[in-house]
């Protein structure tokens, strides 16, 4: 995987690492009905967590199946699965049902166009001689190592994310091309003072709207400004990029097979 769902994986590895246990020592020995009713309780949810990661599970394809090709570059399945996994764990923390008919059809489909989407800017990168070096593989692996406290942690989150170490620093060396590519080739465009007022005063009067208790306090245009031009040069930057894959896409041989 590549720069578009490569910071979903470093998501994806900040899984819990702390066991379920339960505090008897703060509990009374008159307390066994709680007891009862939290065990049942969570049996129940571990049930219900098993029968959802085997949905989940099913989604997934033999990993050594050609899933697209793009340019004559195959794709695998073993890609296919990792990005799969991305996408149905963001879909849950955003509350929603992965396993419905009709988000994992969703699923699949934003699976295969970010994957066939990432090898079009990587081979394009590649040609124009964009490539990471060992120093800034190891600078952003560093990164991602960041908050485990130890060695055993992070490889624990490793298996958790059906990744091993060389597969992590291949996809981090795909990100660092992919992010020097964007940097010198896909322009942010000009941003204007007035498209800058305007999504100010849109920002303002969603602010004054808003239903929640504690309002916020409408800040200054000149102390947003900054923030505002960033975000805006960023939009463009997105567009643009997606303007160039439908251009390398229109230019070459793109291939889905599943």
């Amino acid at each position: 995987m590549k720069k578009f769902t490569y910071p979903l994986i470093a998501g994806l590895l900040a899984v819990t690492l702390t066991a379920c246990g339960s505090n008897d020592d703060n509990a009374s020995d008159n307390s066994k009905d709680t007891k009862t009713e939290q065990q049942t309780s969570k049996q129940d949810q571990e049930k219900q967590m098993k029968e959802m990661q085997e949905k989940l599970a099913k989604q997934k394809v033999d990993e050594k199946k050609v899933v697209a090709t793009v340019n004559g570059q195959k794709i695998l399945g073993s890609d296919y699965n990792m990005a799969l996994s991305t996408s149905q764990s963001q879909m849950q923390q955003f509350g929603q049902d992965p396993t419905s008919k009709e988000a994992a059809k969703q699923i699949k489909k934003q699976t295969l166009d970010g994957l066939v989407n990432q090898e079009l800017i990587s081979q394009d990168a590649a040609k124009k001689g964009y490539k990471a070096t060992d120093e800034e593989i190891q600078k952003e692996l560093d990164e991602v190592k960041k908050p485990y406290k130890t060695d055993k942690e992070f490889n624990k989150a490793l298996k958790e994310a059906d990744l091993n170490l060389n597969d992590l620093k291949a996809q981090i060396s795909d990100v660092v091309q992919t992010n020097k590519y964007v940097e010198k080739e896909i322009p942010k465009g000009t941003v204007t003072d007035k498209q800058i007022q305007d999504t100010y005063d849109q920002q303002v009067q969603q602010l004054k709207q808003s239903d929640s208790k504690q309002q916020q306090e409408v800040p200054k245009l000149e102390d947003v400004k900054p923030q505002i031009k960033q975000s805006l040069e960023e939009q463009n930057q997105q567009e643009n990029l997606m303007n160039k894959v439908n251009e390398l896409k229109k230019d070459g041989k793109v291939d889905v097979k599943i």
